[in-house]
């Protein structure tokens, strides 16, 4: 099957070299997201907001490659923060509760200082 690269429209997709989401087959790999709102071109200091800003950047990815939230099998969060992380629990579980996928968090410095989580999927598509 061809492969499908998805976009979100951002400039340093380009810039860097990548795609916010590949489909190879029933496979999608959506690259790590971050909650920045590209439709008024900020991102909130809130982790809780940026959080869920995250995972529905990813459900429009996901949405792109007709895959849906139910298909994630596997999460990472990479947090600045560790201590913070416990913070975003309940968004985590409103999106991805009755999902369960394969999840690991991890704490590193990310791109921006304003950025507070970055969250990458992995989703296998329902045939």
């Amino acid at each position: 099957m061809k492969r499908k690269l998805i976009s979100s429209g951002a400039s340093f997709e380009d810039e860097i070299g990548y795609s916010r989401a590949v489909v190879q087959d029933n496979w999608v790999f959506v690259s790590g997201t971050t909650g920045y709102n590209y439709e008024t071109m900020t991102i909130s200091d809130n982790i809780m907001e940026q959080t869920e800003q995250c995972l529905l950047n990813i459900k429009h990815a996901l949405e792109k490659a007709d895959a849906t939230l139910a298909d994630i099998v596997r999460v990472n969060y990479i947090v600045p923060n560790a201590n913070e992380f416990k913070l975003c629990w309940p968004i985590l579980k409103k999106y991805l509760g009755t999902i369960k996928p394969a999840a690991t968090m991890i704490s590193a410095g990310l791109a921006n200082k304003d950025m507070k989580i970055e969250i990458e999927v992995t989703a296998l598509k329902s045939k």
